[in-house]
């Protein structure tokens, strides 16, 4: 079944984190404050860097995984300087620290629980941008994922 992304959030955690959650219950255990007013979230998942083989026995080129990059997720944001979330994301962007964040689906079966994706990133860049006329000033931010995206799937009651 597909779903929309409308209803999806942003939240962080703004205490930073020295390593990365063992767990499901220790991404859960933690405090976030949701990001608010967020227009679009971006991508984030797993790349395997290339490494290249060229053999002389067979001529042939061959290819092997790397590194793992979780990516950089650009957030957009309506700017609301009142909000606890933005607050947090533009004081993390001034610190070295990695920071706790998840995202919240919202497809959720019936009486049933949403999916939600934990990853730990430092926070790159918290931009406002003014476009032209009968915009929205924004709040852009770019979140360096330095952890594995932890993967929890809606589940029913």
């Amino acid at each position: 079944m597909i779903f929309a992304s409308n209803g999806a959030t942003l939240h962080i955690c703004t205490t930073p984190q020295t390593s990365e959650p063992a767990d499901q219950a220790a991404w859960e255990a933690l405090t976030y404050v949701e990001t608010l007013e967020v227009e679009s979230i971006g991508s984030l998942g797993d790349t395997s860097n290339e490494i290249t083989f060229a053999s002389l026995s067979d001529s042939r080129t061959q290819r092997v995984k790397g590194t793992r990059d979780a990516g950089t997720i650009e957030i957009v944001m309506g700017a609301d300087y009142a909000d606890a979330g933005q607050i947090a994301l533009i004081a993390a962007e001034k610190t070295d620290g990695n920071y706790a964040f998840k995202i919240v689906f919202d497809d959720a079966p019936s009486g049933g629980t949403e999916s939600v994706r934990y990853f730990l990133a430092m926070v790159g860049s918290a931009n406002e941008t003014l476009d032209t006329a009968d915009n929205v000033i924004k709040l852009n931010s770019s979140l360096w994922i330095n952890s594995a995206i932890t993967r929890v799937d809606a589940a029913g009651p």
